[in-house]
């Protein structure tokens, strides 16, 4: 619940301090005091967006700050999921400053944290009910969601929706594969065309390299071939003058000594080994500078063909072949896929048909509990409407399957239409509320239905601002007396400005505005017997309260 609430510099609040307990508290106050403050305060709070005008004229920035206690173990849980922690006294402070340079900032027990994660925190602690939400009871598409949070159906709408999901993926498949036939072919064109324009070069990895390297050797062919010429003829192929020739000397010679000086055998083995080893160097020299058995110049034309077909490919299909080659195996996966559409389709269609039965049945049991969920809250409602002194009102809520041609038509929601009804008159059948329900009836109709399934949507705190618009007399004292009963599973605040409905508070607040040093300042007081006397005797009177308003008051108090 909330616990205490601390407001600084909003609007014409300067500074207010309020505690609060749980059970029923009702705020009242003339007009203009300030009341509207307190809720836009709330709504800070709860991550509304913070208009920079709410800040008090001459201050550099405001802060509401709110302390929640109590919490039970499901608003915790759904806290946790959020990643939020109560304190080890299980107490959540909230606490928001708005700057004047349009700055703002959260913080959660001391921890900074986004708008978005306040949004979410928010709608788990307080709700606010005012003249905007009557417009849920004229909008269809919020009647689906009312009708849930009743019947507690959270295990058949994920049931559904599972199938509901699996249902648009397979049509998303069908609609991928099926698409324009036109189109279809015009594309299967095009992708044979690529992949026989890249296969028609044979291309391999590292080619561009390779053949960059033998296009920079023949177009040195004559200089390569006259210096290894050279080299091999240097190391091997002169008669006498040859370094192998030498070498070989060389070990001749030396092998005359090995009796007189033994170590001339290493020697020798190590001369005959560079022998080797150089022999071997001139052959491959000799290879370098080719057998001179084709033309250089045709064998370059042809290079340079191959390259410039490499790169006429670069230019269609990527920067080098190994993209060249990925573009390709793309293309013939795409090509792979559109020549078995048929089958494809085929097969997506066998699935359509199973998904298709899947979420009839699911869609079905989640229609049956709605239906039960349905019979029971519209009486529930027609009950509370009736102690509302709306006796002759019926309340109807109508569930009704989705056909078009024969076929089920299926949403986020399930295959049906939930519509909330009323009849306002006997003999006249139940029509739209937009059509028939007045602000006042609205009003009643919304209240019956927040205390209905107040105890199943679990928020902890829900405030209700000008919930008495369009009623008065013993009419506003059953919309009290169903406050006071709803304020026993939550806590309920009621911005009001009925005597009737203020009398059933277990706490009263008055919200007045006064004037000190030339400026309007707005204070929220709690009120003690003799004040809220005062206060429900100024509500019901005129210019001056008399005794009569007085007596009155206080009957209302001891519930005469």
């Amino acid at each position: 619940m909330l616990a205490s609430l601390h407001i600084e510099n909003i609007a014409v609040i300067k500074s207010v301090d309020i505690d609060f307990e749980g059970g029923f508290s009702a705020f009242t106050g003339e007009t203009g005091a300030g009341k509207s403050i307190l809720i836009d305060s709330i709504n800070l709070l709860l991550g509304n967006r913070a208009d920079r005008e709410l800040i008090r004229k001459g201050e550099d920035r405001a802060l509401v700050s709110a302390v929640f206690s109590d919490l039970d173990s499901d608003t915790v849980a759904a806290l946790r999921a959020l990643g939020i922690e109560p304190d080890e006294e299980g107490l959540l402070l909230i606490q928001r400053t708005v700057s004047a340079d349009g700055h703002s900032s959260v913080r959660l027990n001391g921890r900074a944290i986004t708008l978005s994660v306040l949004r979410e925190v928010g709608v788990l602690l307080i709700h606010i009910h005012g003249q905007n939400d009557n417009r849920l009871l004229t909008d269809p598409e919020q009647h689906i969601r009312i009708l849930d949070a009743y019947a507690d159906d959270g295990e058949e709408l994920a049931e559904y929706h599972r199938a509901y999901d699996e249902l648009c993926r397979i049509r998303r498949k069908i609609r991928e594969v099926s698409g324009d036939e036109s189109e279809r072919l015009r594309r299967l064109e095009m992708l044979r065309y690529q992949v026989a324009d890249i296969d028609a070069l044979s291309l391999h990895e590292g080619e561009e390299e390779e053949l960059e390297e033998k296009r920079r050797r023949l177009q040195n062919a004559e200089r390569i071939s006259k210096q290894t010429s050279f080299a091999y003829r240097a190391l091997k192929g002169s008669e006498k003058g040859s370094v192998t020739y030498v070498l070989s000397r060389a070990v001749q010679s030396l092998s005359q000594l090995h009796d007189v000086i033994p170590q001339t055998a290493e020697f020798s083995q190590k001369l005959e080994d560079f022998m080797w080893q150089i022999d071997d160097i001139a052959e491959q020299v000799a290879d370098l500078g080719g057998d001179g058995m084709e033309d250089p110049t045709a064998m370059l034309n042809r290079v340079e063909a191959r390259l410039d077909g490499i790169n006429k490919l670069c230019r269609k299909y990527g920067k080098d072949v190994a993209a060249i080659l990925s573009f390709r195996e793309s293309a013939a996966q795409q090509l792979e896929q559109l020549e078995g559409a048929d089958e494809r389709l085929d097969a997506l269609q066998k699935q359509e048909k199973l998904a298709v039965s899947e979420a009839k049945e699911t869609a079905a049991r989640l229609h049956d509990c709605r239906e039960k969920a349905a019979f029971r809250l519209q009486g529930e409602i027609t009950e509370a409407l009736s102690f509302l002194d709306m006796p002759r009102v019926r309340f109807v809520i109508k569930t009704e399957p989705r056909f078009e041609k024969g076929e089920p038509q299926f949403d986020h929601f399930g295959q049906e239409n939930v519509s909330f009804l009323i009849s306002t008159n006997p003999g006249e059948p139940p029509a739209p509320m937009s059509k028939i329900a007045s602000g006042g009836e609205l009003s009643r109709i919304m209240l019956s239905l927040k205390s209905v399934i107040s105890d199943k949507d679990g928020i902890p705190t829900v405030i209700y601002d000008e919930v008495d618009t369009g009623v008065s007399g013993k009419t506003a004292r059953k919309i009290g007396m169903k406050l006071r009963a709803s304020s026993a599973a939550t806590q309920i605040f009621c911005v009001t400005h009925s005597a009737q409905i203020a009398s059933l508070a277990e706490h009263h607040f008055v919200i007045r505005k006064q004037e000190s040093e030339g400026r309007a300042s707005t204070t929220v007081v709690a009120l003690d017997r003799e004040g809220r006397v005062a206060e429900l005797a100024r509500i019901l009177g005129g210019l001056s309260v008399t005794e009569a308003q007085r007596q009155a008051a206080l009957d209302m108090l001891d519930g005469e």
